[in-house]
């Protein structure tokens, strides 16, 4: 009689899970980062330590929070999300408040003191998709209906895009709106209802820019990028001419010159114009296809999920690493007009990693819940919501 073939252990299917691979990415992409922020770092202050030191406690912060993300207990945490949600809207308007907020170039998005401070909008992210995932997976017989199925979880949307689009925040109101329609849409949302909010929210968007000399100057700006190269697109200019230098094989690590005195937000919204012009066209590329990996390995855990929430919970998190990545890339090599935004793992700033650290550590946490529950149904889960 033929030997049956042994069954895989838990172990070993973790190791070799679809959410492991996006957990060597992420690392992968923090070390990246480290690397590149102290080359990019060295000419911005008298300390070349200064911005180093400043991740590497974020990195720290970051691993402990996805540690504890990834040990929760996500049905637990589910009942919560109502307060969650009211949570995160009431520090979204504390933001507002002068003398609370904290005011950067016209903007108030962060809460606490001197160099210590959040951005509330990032982890506001997070809780409207817990918020939405819990709402459309408890009225999901509902979806249909226009009043319940749609205008309350489009409710929901509109509360936090709003207030993130009141700091003002154009960049992350885009994203949490973008994020929110997928998840209503993969919920199931009709088409009839989807296509005029898609339209008149473009509508919106394009008139508060229109109405905006400094936002409309930018986006025409960018328009003629060499035309404009000591105004409105210097930053993007510098930007490309980066990506030039490095050429093919790249300048060498701390050899870039763009960096010094030349490209504003090196070490931040542009870093990876740096990695261009260090380590080369050939590594940019690779940068890419390991956020192309990413969310590649995030369809394929996506199709084990074992109920909406879950689906739409991981969903959001893999939506809100790979969409802000997109976006990032997209400005930095003049594909898409210039909006501050970090590229995830890799660009300094302490709030987006913390966030990045959470999403990561709730992938790991439904990686772990999926295996335990081992239900039958749970492959064709996806299926069943896009049916």
């Amino acid at each position: 009689m033929a030997s049956e073939r042994p069954a895989e252990s838990p172990t070993f299917r973790s190791i070799a899970s679809p959410v492991a691979v996006i957990v060597v990415c992420a690392i992968g992409l923090t070390f990246l980062g480290l690397t590149i922020l102290f080359s990019a770092s060295v000419s911005l202050k008298k300390d070349p330590y200064f911005y180093l030191d400043k991740q590497v406690i974020g990195v720290v912060a970051a691993g402990l929070l996805c540690f504890v993300a990834s040990r929760i207990n996500l049905d637990y945490a589910r009942r919560a999300s109502a307060w969650i949600a009211a949570a995160a809207l009431i520090l979204l308007v504390l933001v507002l408040v002068p003398h609370l907020g904290v005011s950067v170039k016209g903007s108030r998005r962060w809460l606490g003191y001197g160099a210590a401070r959040l951005q509330v909008s990032e982890f506001a992210k997070l809780a409207m998709v817990f918020c939405l995932a819990h709402y459309l997976a408890l009225n999901q017989t509902r979806i249909g209906d226009l009043k319940r199925g749609y205008l309350y979880p489009l409710a929901i949307i509109g509360a936090f895009t709003g207030l993130i689009l009141l700091e003002p925040d154009f960049g992350t109101a885009a994203l949490a709106l973008s994020v929110g329609l997928i998840l209503l849409f993969l919920s199931g949302a009709k088409w009839r209802y989807m296509l005029p909010t898609i339209a008149l929210s473009a509508m919106a968007f394009a008139l508060l820019v229109a109405n905006n000399p400094n936002r409309l100057r930018r986006f025409t700006a960018f328009l003629d990028v060499e035309g404009n190269r000591q105004g409105g697109t210097y930053q993007l200019y510098q930007s490309l001419e980066a990506f030039a230098a490095g050429g093919t094989s790249g300048a060498g690590l701390g050899q870039g010159r763009q960096q010094i005195n030349f490209l504003p937000e090196a070490h931040t919204d542009f870093i990876f114009a740096v990695v261009g012009e260090e380590l080369g066209m050939w590594f940019t590329l690779g940068v890419v296809a390991v956020f192309a990996i990413m969310f590649i390995a995030g369809l394929a855990h996506l199709r084990r999920a074992p109920n909406l929430f879950h689906f739409l919970l991981a969903t959001g998190c893999l939506l809100l690493m790979c969409l802000q990545s997109i976006v990032n890339l997209g400005v930095v090599t003049g594909v898409l007009p210039t909006k501050g935004m970090s590229l995830p793992f890799i660009s300094a700033g302490l709030s987006n990693l913390l966030l990045m650290g959470l999403l990561v550590g709730i992938l790991i946490n439904t990686q772990r819940t999926w295996a335990r529950a081992s239900l039958p149904q749970g492959a064709g889960a996806m299926r069943e919501v896009l049916a």
